[in-house]
């Protein structure tokens, strides 16, 4: 391993405990919703983080595969890093972005896949669905499903590969979403992720934040507790290392400085 150191399911449950730290589902999901709806309809507002063509090369992201992309779809990438050299996908495999906003991995990992494969996106905000959806033409492979991470809505070994782009971090079950993607992953499948996590954990009033939470800082689990979350539903951790991101608020910036949260690149198997 070289270690070089995201939805929210809506359910019956008003909150999720973690420990003593306590986050209402019904505000946080309304909360994510709220700023990712904006972030497909308003892609050049202000939020904590960055966005966009500038971000997605800073990540790493070859110009060409940017280039190939819709631009709208760049414009609204809230991503927090690159995963496609360890996702390494090859035509004819069928692939799942969890939580994939307006479709800029998606559509490049329908390029990837080609006309013979399956590239399968889903969001729980229908704002960008509808954006995604609007901007599919010339991507055979691309289609977008509404749903939550925590309960996928795909028969099991259903995929290759799954990728997703700092938005595990925002699901307060993150145990279930590793166990759904575990169990719709083919036997030897992968899963090739970006996402926030802190060094430290959290305190009280940022976990129970729901703006922060929304702005990836809230959610951050801490890594080590984060990977046996994967490990512990049936993935193999085999690669992680650190990506060059950062938040643009002061409060993000003041509470990632002082836990420690930064942005990771990871690749796991299902044995």
């Amino acid at each position: 391993m070289n270690d070089a150191i995201g939805t929210v399911r809506s359910g019956t449950d008003t909150a999720v405990d973690s420990g003593t730290q306590t986050v209402d589902r019904a505000e946080l999901e309304a909360k994510v919703k709220e700023i990712y709806r904006r972030v497909a309809q308003e892609p050049r507002g202000r939020y904590h983080f960055e966005m966009g063509r500038a971000l997605a090369e800073r990540l790493g992201y070859p110009p060409q595969h940017l280039d190939a992309v819709p631009p709208g779809a760049v414009e609204s990438f809230a991503g927090v890093g690159y995963f496609f050299d360890l996702a390494r996908l090859s035509p004819g495999e069928a692939v799942l972005d969890l939580g994939c906003g307006s479709g800029m991995d998606l559509f490049i990992a329908a390029a990837a896949v080609g006309p013979e494969g399956r590239a399968v996106g889903l969001d729980m905000t229908q704002e960008q669905l509808q954006k995604a959806e609007a901007l599919r033409a010339g991507f055979p492979a691309a289609s977008f499903v509404f749903g939550h991470i925590e309960d996928l809505p795909f028969e099991d070994a259903s995929f290759d590969c799954i990728i997703s782009n700092g938005v595990i971090n925002l699901s307060p079950d993150k145990a279930a979403v590793f166990r759904e993607a575990a169990r719709v992953l083919k036997p030897g499948g992968r899963l090739a992720i970006a996402d926030i996590v802190s060094r430290r954990q959290l305190a009280q009033q940022i976990v129970c934040n729901a703006d922060l939470w929304a702005a990836c800082i809230g959610g951050a689990e801490q890594v080590d507790t984060y990977q046996q979350l994967m490990t512990g539903s049936g993935l193999r951790l085999d690669q992680m290392r650190r990506n060059d991101y950062g938040f643009l608020s002061g409060s993000a910036q003041a509470a990632s400085g002082k836990y420690g949260v930064m942005s990771l690149s990871m690749l796991a198997f299902r044995d």
